[in-house]
């Protein structure tokens, strides 16, 4: 089971199979894939497909993934995820998504800062990996807020428009790992 992350103003929980509706919205969005390099869901039945899939990836420790939620309404608004994780899992790639009418607002931010802090202190990761798209300046943004590097030596080879950023994480001295 996914561990529940909150902020002051967000809860981020697993995702349930009742967010199916939700997450047809999210991801069959057009301002929410100008960016992304996927095909939208054309029929829920596809969202409840990606549901099962993100559970059985979650369950099998290949991912780690969280429905952005408001602490004070239980519908998912985005989603964030670490996945693509390395063998010894030290580093691991986010995605992050939100519906339009939510951004702008540091929703993504609280999210983010959140998700790090779970990498570092519970997973001690070493790195965090974001591939984004050059022209996505909101993304870009927000990851460099938060330290993020742009990696000039690293290409996207599914995506020449894809750019990719890092956070190495600092060593937790609480962890035995």
């Amino acid at each position: 089971m996914i561990k529940v992350l909150e902020t002051a103003r967000l809860r981020l929980r697993a995702l349930e199979r009742s967010d199916a509706s939700a997450i047809f919205a999210l991801r069959s969005n057009e301002e929410v894939n100008k960016y992304l390099d996927r095909n939208p869901p054309k029929e829920i039945a596809e969202a409840k497909a990606f549901i099962e899939k993100i559970a059985k990836s979650v369950k099998d420790d290949e991912s780690y993934y969280w429905a952005i939620t408001l602490k004070d309404n239980p519908v998912l608004i985005g989603t964030f995820c670490i996945w693509n994780l390395s063998d010894d899992k030290r580093t691991g790639e986010l995605g992050y998504e939100l519906l339009p009418t939510m951004q702008g607002k540091g929703i993504m931010q609280e999210a983010l800062e959140s998700v790090i802090s779970f990498a570092a202190k519970d997973l001690g990761m070493k790195k965090l990996e974001a591939y984004t798209h050059k022209e996505n300046l909101s993304s870009t943004k927000l990851l460099l807020k938060y330290n993020f590097i742009l990696d000039p030596n690293k290409i996207d080879e599914d995506n020449a428009s894809n750019v990719i950023y890092f956070l190495p994480l600092p060593p937790d001295r609480n962890r035995d790992r």
